[in-house]
């Protein structure tokens, strides 16, 4: 069984993720944008696969009732997408040490982008969540 492993900018938070990674998504919602600083992309991967090292420097932000977002304490990257009430947690690609052996599937909340890029190639795209 495959070993993924990422960390924040810093290394104050680490992590490992035990098996193969989703296609991940991207996600424009403004949310999203606001917390990454552009387009969220995230592969969801299921808690039971993962551990995290360096809670204390985790920090978690509740964006929504349905959701949490979770960043380094230290350096401020942006790490996870934690659906409340579901067994999986989104985890920010760019957070991954290469290589994660996954492509892109589809752009989510097409319809929340910035004005100041356009969406090109052959992917999905919904202007929601599918």
């Amino acid at each position: 069984m495959p070993t993924h492993t990422g960390s924040c900018l810093c290394g104050a938070v680490t992590f490992e993720v035990r098996g193969d990674l989703a296609a991940p998504d991207a996600c424009h919602c403004r949310m999203c944008r606001k917390h990454s600083g552009h387009v969220f992309v995230s592969t969801d991967v299921p808690w039971t696969a993962v551990t995290i090292h360096g809670d204390d420097k985790l920090t978690w932000y509740q964006s929504s009732d349905k959701a949490r977002r979770g960043f380094c304490a230290t350096c401020g990257s942006s790490m996870f997408w934690d659906p409340l009430f579901r067994d999986y947690i989104g985890i920010a690609m760019g957070a991954f040490d290469t290589p994660t052996h996954t492509k892109l599937a589809m752009h989510i909340f097409v319809a929340d982008k910035g004005d100041y890029y356009d969406i090109t190639g052959d992917l999905q795209q919904f202007p929601q969540s599918p």
